[in-house]
């Protein structure tokens, strides 16, 4: 009786009757198909065999597609609308970001449509900037130009002049000098340095004689930069010194860069002009080599941290480097290295570069 009950059924009236044993060897049938369908990967267990991996993550598709889109046509993002296009060109490495975060969501959500599509913008990001990851740097050149934006509220100016002195750069600009401070970095810097001239906020400072010197008209109304014909061993050499304004984020008017914009053009005028082969700029031109703002200046010279240097060499802030605003950019030279020295008192980190004059072998 026992055994009888322990393979009971309920029946259509609410009692219980013997499970046919065909019954039974069809339930336990289904169960071993349903396990094996979930083993060999299922809608439960696995990718395989599930036909919703290509219907779901639908969004995150479109959101990688939109991020490719903007990685792609960014110089053609109009920048009527509060400088928007400059803005983005700005911070553009950083959108990469957005890669592995939409490829976990893509995991989650077992989603081949979202993987498949994340593809899209990991290509367009490594094109555009795979070839910063490289350390391109390399052990020559017979030059090392420096610069720094000391800021003009440094809390301690002769600490500052000593930190990048100590970096044993030949040529050394600063920006955003105060007059009240330039007697504290003449003093600091005169053992490092014999030569040196401030032109406005900013100055030069070699250890080679420097003749020309004189005042670059970027359109300000006051002196943001300078030119001067450096005597190396290897030739003379135009250094440009140059401080570009700064721009703003408003939430009225967005990214406010038209002074800017109008100083790098005539920043870009000067040096089109310049006589000598070989040049060199350096300073903060408030704005990277992918803002197309900065055209005048970037269409005729190399960036020396592009050229040969490693990683994005971020300059600023100094607290958390997002954006390399200061360059070093040359012609008729050779970039050897680059890179961006130890913090000091400012908001911005110094930055340096190897480079090689004599390029006739």
């Amino acid at each position: 009786m026992a055994q009888r009950q322990a393979y009971a059924t309920e029946t259509d009236n609410g009692g219980s009757a013997p499970e046919h044993p065909a019954t039974r060897l069809r339930r336990l049938t289904d169960l071993t198909h349903r396990l094996a369908r979930r083993e060999a990967g299922g809608p439960r267990g696995g990718w395989r065999g599930d036909p919703r991996i290509w219907r779901r993550g639908i969004v995150l598709a479109v959101l990688a597609l939109l991020l490719a889109a903007v990685m792609l046509v960014h110089s053609h993002i109009p920048n009527r609308i509060g400088n928007l296009g400059s803005l983005t060109e700005t911070f553009l490495p950083w959108l990469g970001l957005a890669i592995p975060v939409l490829l976990v969501l893509g995991l989650v959500r077992r989603s081949a449509t979202a993987l498949l599509a994340v593809l899209l913008p990991a290509v367009v990001w490594l094109n555009l900037f795979g070839g910063l990851l490289s350390d391109k740097s390399g052990t020559g050149g017979d030059l090392m130009v420096a610069t720094h934006n000391v800021n003009a509220d440094n809390p301690d100016p002769a600490a500052t002049a000593r930190d990048v002195a100590s970096s044993g750069a030949a040529l050394l600009a600063l920006e955003e000098l105060p007059n009240s401070a330039v007697p504290v970095y003449e003093k600091a810097l005169a053992p490092t340095y014999r030569y040196h001239a401030v032109e406005g906020t900013v100055g030069l400072w070699s250890k080679y004689p420097m003749s020309g010197v004189r005042a670059v008209d970027i359109k300000l109304g006051w002196t943001r930069a300078m030119r001067a014909t450096v005597a190396t061993p290897e030739g003379p050499v135009a250094v440009y010194v140059a401080h570009l304004p700064s721009v703003r984020v408003k939430m009225e008017a967005g990214f406010t860069a038209r002074q800017r914009d109008k100083s790098a053009d005539a920043l870009g005028e000067a040096i089109a002009d310049e006589t000598l082969r070989r040049v060199v700029l350096l300073g903060d031109l408030n704005g990277t080599m992918n803002d197309r703002s900065l055209n005048a200046v970037t269409s005729q010279l190399r960036s020396t941290q592009g050229a040969a240097g490693s990683g994005f060499g971020f300059s600023w802030p100094a607290s958390f480097p997002m954006a390399r605003i200061d360059q070093i950019m040359v012609k008729g030279v050779e970039p050897e290295s680059s890179w961006t020295l130890p913090r000091t008192d400012s908001d911005h980190l110094p930055i340096a570069a190897r480079v090689k004059l004599d390029t006739s072998s």
